[in-house]
């Protein structure tokens, strides 16, 4: 057994986290937003966190969890959920819950005695720096100029995160060349951009101005919010265990008007909750109704 004063044991400090450090750290991390980390973790932790530490002027991880417990710095806090999750988002992501969208869901709601309902809402929970809930209302437009530029029911977009650093992000609607290339076909760029420079595009206010971007933890409650037609929480889910998965289920049900829709991520299912929700297939792609 190696002892402390062994000049074979591994020093504590940026580089290394230690087993009691990452269990504090992982406890921590589903304590604050509900994110589960494996057990074989370490080295992800190690080396998205390293950069904090040296930013704070932190010695250790140990360090760095002690600061994060005492809850007095929100911005450090921030820094550490924004570098556990990927944030990784496409414009149009597998495309078919955006047709279903333009093609079945907007023309229902639209038509009929569904005019008297008031606006129709959507939600795209946790929105990370914005492509999920401007394609939504990218789709709105090209409904409405199918529809002779009319929408007989105004579409509200609520577009939450946990970090207020993509939201931010999100918010201003800029984008560098490497962003905008991933699922954006030219003639949206065109028609949704501007270019103010060579290097940025900037998401023009007709595609920006029924969005509602807002901050929420998805392990709080979401009566705040409101009730929604169409709900989009894609490739959330991965990160919470089992209870946490199905509790965020039950929420989003409880938030969904009647036979309101679900799209969850194409790898993602009800983990537990199939007994709120009829599967329905979109031929291509899955989606979910409120029961």
């Amino acid at each position: 057994m190696i002892n402390k004063e062994s000049p074979f044991a591994k020093p504590a400090g940026r580089d290394n986290i230690d087993q009691a450090e990452f269990d504090q750290f992982r406890q921590f991390l589903e304590d604050a937003c509900g994110i589960s980390l494996g057990d074989n973790k370490q080295y992800l932790v190690t080396n998205r966190i390293r950069r904090i530490l040296e930013e704070n002027n932190i010695a250790s991880f140990g360090e760095l969890v002690r600061v994060l417990k005492l809850g007095i710095n929100r911005k450090l806090k921030d820094q550490v959920v924004d570098s556990m999750t990927t944030n990784e988002t496409f414009w149009f992501r597998d495309n078919y819950p955006y047709d279903h969208l333009k093609n079945t869901l907007l023309p229902q709601l639209m038509a009929g005695n569904n005019r008297m309902f008031g606006p129709v809402r959507i939600w795209s929970a946790a929105c990370s720096s914005g492509q999920e809930p401007y394609s939504i209302s990218m789709m709105v437009e090209e409904y409405k100029r199918q529809a002779m530029g009319n929408l007989v029911r105004q579409v509200q977009i609520v577009a939450t995160d946990l970090s207020s650093t993509v939201l931010d992000q999100a918010k201003r609607g800029e984008y560098d060349k490497l962003s905008v290339l991933r699922g954006l076909s030219a003639e949206r760029l065109e028609r949704y951009f501007d270019n103010p420079t060579p290097t940025v595009w900037r998401v023009k206010s007709l595609v920006k101005e029924r969005i509602d971007f807002r901050s929420l933890n998805l392990m709080d409650s979401y009566a705040a919010l409101g009730k929604f037609d169409i709900v989009f929480c894609r490739n959330v889910l991965i990160y919470f265990n089992a209870d946490l998965k199905r509790q965020i289920l039950q929420k989003i049900h409880a938030s969904l008007k009647p036979q309101g829709i679900l799209f969850l991520g194409s790898s993602e299912g009800l983990a537990g909750a199939a007994d709120l929700f009829e599967m329905v297939r979109c031929e291509p792609g899955i989606l979910y109704k409120a029961i």
